[in-house]
């Protein structure tokens, strides 16, 4: 979980929580283009009407790019007196074509464009909504410049393909069938020599395709692990400064940026070749036109106006197969970017069924030998067993990496337990829909978060139907109603970049109150006062300990001062309990719980 500091050391030991550079290994094993390329297509399927209209426009524009050169020939062997026909009437219907072929070209474009954004926002909304329904324990091990790259730079490289080079592809693949049907129709001798050179295209293109596909994956990889990279820097910029680690972190972001750019030259390199090298066949194909053209033209097997329709459609020929190789490299990156889209909507959902909390007045937590590891090897908890009472207030401490938010963790089913049970008065919690259970349940963590968004929505984050009364009854509980109203426009007033535009402890204050306008069964809070100063700490703790009466609270504590009214403070020490009781019962037991106590407000060294 993001801001729970205690859990790092245990985190470190999740699969994927490594450096940067093992994270993104995954990439390498995505699912091949075959597959990617028909789930692609069932995105299209889903554009039926837009999909027949691009192919009718490309059909049409595709039969008027055939029948031009025909009717050019026509003209030719008109004026060299080898044909009859009005010459006039010809060139005005070669005209017509021509225009015919430009209109089907700019209609084709228009299509393309809006099918690429459809498809696109399609796709754009099921990874958001994927996102919104995967496990903590996803997101806990992944990279979210990684994720983010796979929202914005995946999905326009997809959007760049099938506005550009799909149509190109399509109207190449009618283009060379027409043309080779309409050369082989003229002279089928000449055609067979103009289409040796296709055996020289399919040659260059499979060898330098695999190494477009290859670097273009790379390329993929490095990009998302440096959006990683900056995003982590720009998240803990201050942390960066205070350590003057800024030429460290440049030093890490060079590397990653140098290594993208190798692999992006390498993937251009690869990409761009395709285009002289296919234009150097082309030319062949011109000269083999030239000298076995005039050879039939002289023993009379065909006129000079075909002739020069077949240095025409050996062009058209060429054209669609070089532009196909052009955007080769497009298509690979696209493909490339649609496995990584496809991995992230092939994880499975975090499981929401089950029934809802059975209504009651009491809402007793119990904690039944549970056992819980986030990496089989380590387990955080051990036979774990306790009891929370309704309507009292349990404290828990420990040194950092004991286990106390893991605690919360699987009481709010970020994660499941691996063996025992937790219960709600009598109810399992893995019966209960996990939606149900954290609506009865709030939760204030020592790193506030907050969204971009009005002071009022964000006191309304967990309480939708709240209305203004109880705002205002929970933000002067929290104390923090002095503060609302210094704001420029109240509550109205919207927070930017996460609640930057107001301090550290004026989050913590809103946070509080947004826990409070919730008004859950049961209340968790993550050492929730940290962040305010004394005099603050003090009024929060006057008025949360009105709101926790009678109100099942689990409080997680580092400062021991905030904590020594709780009914019963529970001693962790490496997953397990050590000692439970209350403030002065402990003390006076002179053990772990004296030790921590001592450590702090005597200076005695432990």
């Amino acid at each position: 979980m993001q801001g729970q500091k205690e859990e790092k050391s245990v985190q470190q030991n999740i699969p994927g929580m490594m450096n940067r550079g093992q994270r993104f290994a995954e990439v390498q094993h995505a699912e091949n283009a075959g597959a990617a390329l028909k789930r692609i297509a069932v995105y299209f399927a889903k554009e039926k009407v837009m999909v027949i209209g691009m192919l009718a426009v490309v059909i049409f524009g595709t039969l008027c790019g055939v029948c031009a050169p025909s009717l050019q020939s026509n003209a030719i062997d008109i004026i060299a007196k080898s044909r009859t026909g009005n010459l006039i009437t010809t060139l005005l219907l070669m005209t017509a074509v021509y225009l015919l072929y430009s209109a089907g070209q700019l209609l084709q474009g228009l299509i393309s464009a809006r099918l690429s954004q459809r498809i696109v926002k399609r796709m754009r909304e099921e990874l958001f909504g994927k996102l919104m329904d995967l496990p903590i324990r996803y997101l806990d091990t992944h990279s979210h410049g990684d994720v983010m790259s796979r929202m914005t730079n995946d999905i326009e490289n997809i959007s760049t393909t099938v506005s550009q080079s799909l149509p190109s592809l399509f109207s190449g693949v009618l283009t060379i069938i027409g043309t080779v049907a309409i050369m082989l129709w003229y002279c089928w001798q000449l055609a067979l020599l103009s289409f040796a050179t296709v055996i020289l295209t399919v040659i260059a293109t499979k060898v330098l395709s695999k190494r477009v596909r290859k670097f273009s994956r790379k390329r993929q990889m490095l990009l998302g692990q440096l959006n990683g990279t900056v995003e982590e820097m720009v998240s803990g910029y201050r942390t960066v400064v205070a350590y003057n680690h800024q030429d460290i972190t440049a030093e890490e972001f060079c590397r990653t940026s140098d290594s993208l750019t190798k692999a992006g030259i390498r993937t251009d390199i690869f990409s761009g070749i395709m285009g002289p090298i296919m234009n150097c066949i082309g030319n062949i194909g011109f000269v083999i036109i030239a000298a076995f053209g005039g050879y039939f033209s002289v023993q009379g097997i065909i006129s000079v106006g075909v002739i020069s329709a077949f240095i025409v459609y050996a062009k058209q020929f060429s054209r669609p197969i070089n532009e196909i190789a052009q955007v080769y490299g497009q298509l690979q990156t696209a493909v490339a970017g649609a496995e990584r889209v496809f991995m992230v909507l092939d994880e499975s959902n975090e499981d929401k069924a089950g029934e809802p909390l059975e209504a009651s007045e009491n809402a007793a937590v119990t904690f039944q030998n549970v056992r819980f590891s986030y990496d089989a090897d380590r387990p955080v908890l051990h036979d774990f067993t306790l009891t929370v009472p309704s309507g009292k207030k349990v404290a828990l401490v420990g040194a950092t990496g004991s286990g106390k938010t893991t605690v919360v963790n699987l009481l709010m089913r970020f994660y499941d337990i691996d063996s025992g049970e937790i219960r709600i008065n009598r109810q399992n919690i893995k019966d209960i829909a996990r939606d149900d259970l954290r609506k009865n349940v709030a939760i204030v963590l020592q790193d506030t978060v907050l969204f971009s968004d009005t002071v009022v929505n964000n006191l309304k984050y967990g309480n939708a139907d709240a209305g203004m009364d109880e705002i205002e009854t929970a933000v002067e509980r929290s104390r923090c109603k002095e503060m609302i109203e210094m704001l420029p426009h109240q509550y109205e007033t919207v927070l930017t970049g996460a609640g930057d535009n107001i301090s550290q402890g004026q989050r913590q204050l809103l946070a509080i109150a947004r826990a409070f306008v919730a008004d859950p069964q049961i209340l968790i809070l993550d050492e929730a006062t940290s962040n305010v100063d004394t005099r603050t700490e003090k009024a929060i703790q006057d008025a949360m300990h009105l709101v926790m009466q009678n109100r099942t609270s689990i409080v997680i504590a580092h400062r021991l001062s905030t904590i020594r009214d709780a009914d019963i403070i529970v001693v962790m020490d490496h997953g397990r309990i050590v000692e439970s009781g209350d403030h002065d019962t402990l003390l006076s037991q002179k053990g772990k719980y004296y030790d921590l106590y001592m450590t702090q407000y005597a200076g005695i060294a432990i």
